[in-house]
């Protein structure tokens, strides 16, 4: 009989296949798999799965929208109290995404009880409860099995006056592109997870993954704010993507305005730290991004665990915008422009290495 693990040595990332949004199934076998295009039609439907955006969303009337998401993966990180807490943000930020006020959320948990104490759930819901306070939300409830691996995440309900609702879908051409995190997330839990992180480079990831996307709430009442997602674990370039397909769009983006987490992404780059999630998402949709080279690829397919809001804006409301972004405590990254679409069948994304004067 093997001697009990004691808690001092577990290490939650080392029972999952998977990290955080970086375990999302690829682009291409979930395409297969909700057979994306066809249109969900139900009296009162205002966003389904059509468009691959970040919620569903129900008129239930009197000029209300009621926003339904959900969102659950395995450890990103190894302490369990941090795990909740970033699940947790990864969740609601579907509902700032839409830009709309998350009202209520109930827990999705999996647990191998045969091989993790359950002291260490109750710390993930303790971390999910802290976020759920601080975005004015109760946790109510929710949903446990026992699993061979370890899976937490939320259901997440929200609420939106019809008028203000923001999907993928309403970028226009000669937008503005903004995005309100640095990039490399799954890079430095890859390099974490091989050991050979700096703990400040983590704690830097850590602040990013736990910073709740509360801007959307109120960009959902700015009419020059055409679009909005957020990115995860499709990575940049895949979400990207969707805006620019479900708009009828391309993108043109200036790869030297990409914000990093840290300058050291690029490092971990180079000593081979690059999340299986990556090359799934390019494979997926590679062939309709344009103009990067490997070590570019691995910023840009980075899955990201709980990003910032990718934002399309109106390009005469640049400086309202970035002032509004300062005042709220947000980074502020234009990184390009969407374009007209220069063919008729899929949407592209375009990278150069100069930066473009807006």
């Amino acid at each position: 009989m093997s001697s009990p693990i004691l808690q001092d040595e577990i290490k939650l990332t080392a029972f999952s296949h998977g990290a955080g949004c970086g375990c999302k199934i690829s682009p291409v076998l979930l395409d297969q798999i909700l057979k994306t295009g066809i249109r969900e039609t139900f009296p009162g439907l205002l966003v389904g799965y059509d468009h691959k955006d970040d919620a569903a969303v129900l008129d239930i009337g009197n000029g209300q929208a009621l926003i339904s998401t959900t969102d659950f993966f395995m450890p990103i990180v190894d302490d369990a109290y941090d795990f909740g807490r970033i699940a947790s943000v990864n969740a609601i930020s579907d509902v700032y995404a839409m830009g709309g006020r998350p009202v209520l959320a109930i827990g999705i948990l999996g647990w191998p009880i045969d091989k993790i104490p359950v002291e260490y759930a109750v710390k993930v819901l303790e971390g999910a409860r802290s976020i759920c306070a601080e975005a004015g939300i109760p946790l109510a409830g929710g949903h446990s099995i026992d699993s061979p691996e370890p899976i937490f995440g939320l259901a997440v309900n929200g609420l939106i006056p019809t008028d203000h609702l923001k999907t993928n879908a309403g970028a226009r051409c000669d937008d503005l592109i903004y995005l309100t995190k640095g990039l490399g997330a799954g890079v430095i839990t890859t390099a974490e997870k091989r050991g050979i992180v700096v703990a400040e480079h983590m704690e830097k990831a850590k602040a990013s993954m736990l910073k709740l996307n509360k801007i959307g709430q109120h960009l959902g009442t700015l009419d020059f704010v055409h679009a909005i997602t957020d990115v995860t674990g499709f990575g940049l370039a895949g979400h990207l993507l969707e805006m620019c397909n479900a708009s009828g769009l391309d993108a043109q983006i200036d790869y030297v305005k990409l914000p990093l987490i840290d300058p050291s992404v690029l490092s971990y780059i180079e000593q081979g730290a690059i999340p299986g999630g990556t090359k799934r998402n390019w494979n997926s949709y590679g062939a309709n991004v344009i103009g990067l080279s490997e070590e570019q690829i691995a910023v840009a397919a980075d899955p990201q665990t709980s990003g910032g809001l990718l934002i399309s804006v109106d390009q005469a409301a640049q400086d309202e915008f970035e002032k509004l972004l300062l005042e709220k405590g947000e980074q502020i990254h234009c990184i390009g422009t969407m374009k007209q679409r220069n063919t008729i069948d899929e949407s592209k994304v375009f990278f150069n290495l100069k930066i473009e004067a807006h």
